[in-house]
């Protein structure tokens, strides 16, 4: 029979202060966020559910993810926490259109036609050519099936496209004819649309918490920054001891880690609370981006098919699967050697293996 030492209850106590602290923190970023306007679009909190079967085969920590592709909206993803604020916003300042833009295979905005629908708005997308592949699935299938069918105007633009300036263009030439637009960024990423991944860092405490769950590590893809900078902000906030790692799937390590950095201190200075991030606290492994965004790589086709067959779960070619394929080398490397639990955030995405069909070359029909 084991014995308890004076030490094992002494780091039992400890837990158990930290917790408290932590629930009392989280409680003060929810007054802290109360202040700015929402609309209920997501199904949260989201599962947070162990990855049992994976965490065996690789034998690092215990792996867990966070089910944000049950967010609920058009088939779920990251994109719908962001559009809780800024369609909000759009509202609050009389918007009825909604214009935004993103890539081809776009989950952002599938989920912002999806919100749009919802909420009886316009929604006019654009969609920049950013892999040159006129693969007719990429192009029409996928997400870019779901933007339309949420009944959204798409038009494409050529890669290299400056797609601010061309929602500008547009929202004057709505206004022109009477309508009063509301354009979206790129990702839902301004600080508007951080909020909503303030807000999960202390979903996520919150949930740990009441399961007895120590989080030594949040991995998720990181793109154009909003997710990761809002986790950064929300998870300082709490002085949360997470070690957050955004993998990259589109620019190189500075450029992403400053692009985080800068939208995590401006998120802070727009919650209001005095905060100040610390550079340190932003970390990106670009490493998986392989030739470029969207375009597949062996590495994303290898753990996209891993957890489809081991866990049942589904994740994308562009963001998780990338992300995915991150984790499970750095588990491979020992970049978490020492550490229990690590949480994987799936941002959903799922949709867009429609538009990926022959990268996978799955076998055909069995006799």
């Amino acid at each position: 029979m084991n014995r308890v030492t004076e030490s094992d209850l002494k780091t039992e106590r400890d837990l158990d202060l930290s917790s408290g602290i932590a629930v009392s923190l989280c409680k003060d970023l929810s007054i802290a966020l109360a202040k700015f306007p929402r609309v209920k679009l997501g199904h949260l909190p989201t599962p947070l559910e162990p990855m049992d079967r994976l965490s065996e085969m690789l034998g690092g920590p215990r792996l867990w993810v966070k089910r944000d592709d049950c967010t609920g909206l058009s088939s779920g993803g990251n994109k719908t926490r962001k559009l809780e604020y800024l369609m909000a916003d759009a509202r609050l300042k009389g918007a009825d259109t909604i214009i935004t833009q993103g890539a081809t295979q776009s989950n952002h905005a599938r989920q912002t036609t999806a919100a749009s629908a919802r909420l009886g708005m316009e929604c006019h997308i654009l969609l920049e050519d950013r892999t040159g592949s006129n693969d007719e699935n990429y192009i029409l299938n996928g997400n870019v099936l779901l933007d339309r069918l949420h009944g959204a105007s798409v038009s494409k633009r050529g890669g290299g496209t400056d797609m601010n300036a061309e929602m500008e263009g547009l929202a004057k030439k709505l206004r022109g004819q009477g309508k009063t637009p509301y354009i979206i960024p790129g990702g839902g990423s301004n600080p508007i649309g951080a909020l909503g991944y303030v807000n999960c860092a202390r979903e996520l405490v919150d949930q740990a918490a009441e399961i007895g769950l120590k989080i030594d590590a949040l991995v998720h893809a990181t793109g154009s920054s909003g997710t990761q900078a809002g986790l950064v902000a929300g998870l300082a906030a709490i002085k949360s001891d997470v070690h957050l790692l955004g993998i990259g799937v589109r620019a190189p390590k500075e450029k992403q880690e400053q692009m985080v950095f800068d939208l995590a201190q401006r998120t802070a200075d727009y919650l209001g609370t005095g905060l100040q991030i610390d550079r340190s606290l932003v970390r990106a492994n670009c490493d998986y981006v392989g030739p470029g965004y969207g375009l597949p790589t062996p590495g994303m086709i290898a753990a996209v098919k891993l957890l489809a067959q081991t866990e049942g779960l589904l994740f994308d070619p562009v963001y998780s699967g990338k992300g995915l394929d991150g984790l499970i080398d750095q588990v491979r490397k020992g970049y978490f050697d020492g550490m229990e639990n690590v949480v994987f955030l799936h941002t959903g995405g799922s949709a867009a293996l429609f538009g990926y069909a022959d990268a996978f070359e799955l076998p055909g029909y069995t006799d």
